[in-house]
């Protein structure tokens, strides 16, 4: 028998059956470190999933905070899924190329903005490649959708709260960024950044929730984050270099059923880029 998995998370098989459904629509999410040398537009470009659109997580952001992926705001998003032809009724699926990498991002924003049937697809794209499945390079041409906004703003974490949670407690932190970043024994990718993390926090690096792109079943998410010394019965805020991958530890948490987390938006490309946050470094 096989072991219980997040029901977020479908099978490239699942996902191969629908293609061409009504009301069910494809999203690739694809976004890189620079040090990764991918680029997801382009890859996409070279092929993608039948009927997938590109969700460029650069460009839907409020770039007004001066940060990189910041929210946006709800009218704002939901004129971009629009154009992108989804709708919040629909059933959507969104990929990266790993798999579980950047995808539960944006499968964390339809959810807060008040889309329901939201997914992500085990293995990414290039499992699905390994796998010789179909692809196509057409740019699809989607009719307008109709995304009504049910903004969800309790599920992030501003600046203050998060300076508060890191002052007085009420929060366990989990940080989604590699152990060398957390501890201080890596340079930030992004140029005068302090390393180290807020304290408190325990370190949960994005890939110890998956293995081979594919999202841990449910009783290894549990030992995952029981490894990590983090409560499945308290609070949780969840934090990353710019809060992509920090929604990996969110969608690990919701698949547990744990409801009472929150994801720190700004993250580290806030926090580590002041002069006034307390950061320690060590392995914790």
């Amino acid at each position: 028998m096989t072991a219980p998995k997040s029901k977020f998370v479908v099978s490239p098989d699942w996902v191969q059956k629908q293609l061409g459904a009504p009301a069910f629509h494809i999203v690739d999410a694809s976004w890189y470190l620079p040090a990764q040398n991918r680029n997801g537009a382009a890859e996409y470009a070279a092929g993608h999933i039948p009927g997938a659109v590109f969700y460029d997580q650069d460009a839907i952001a409020d770039h007004s905070t001066g940060l990189p992926h910041s929210v946006p705001a709800p009218e704002a998003f939901a004129q971009s899924m629009e154009k992108l032809g989804i709708s919040d009724t629909d059933t959507i699926v969104v990929y990266d190329g790993p798999g579980i990498f950047t995808a539960p991002r944006v499968w964390w924003l339809l959810r807060i903005m008040g889309a329901r049937d939201v997914f992500v697809m085990d293995g990414g794209l290039d499992g699905w490649k390994r796998d010789g499945r179909p692809l196509e390079t057409d740019l699809p041409e989607p009719r307008v959708g109709h995304f009504r906004p049910k903004f969800n703003k309790d599920a992030i974490t501003s600046y203050d709260e998060m300076f508060a949670i890191v002052s007085g407690g009420g929060r366990q932190i989990a940080d989604a960024r590699s152990l060398g970043r957390f501890a201080g024994e890596e340079a930030e990718p992004r140029a005068g950044m302090r390393s180290g993390h807020m304290p408190g926090a325990r370190s949960m690096p994005s890939g110890s929730f998956s293995v081979e792109g594919r999202l841990k079943d449910l009783d290894g998410l549990k030992a995952t984050f029981e490894a990590a010394g983090i409560d499945l019965a308290a609070p949780v805020v969840t934090t990353c270099g710019s809060g992509i991958t920090a929604a990996i530890i969110t969608l690990a948490l919701h698949s547990l059923g744990h409801e009472n987390n929150t994801l720190y938006d700004g993250s580290w490309s806030e926090w580590g880029a002041r002069s006034d946050t307390p950061v320690v470094t060590g392995r914790g």
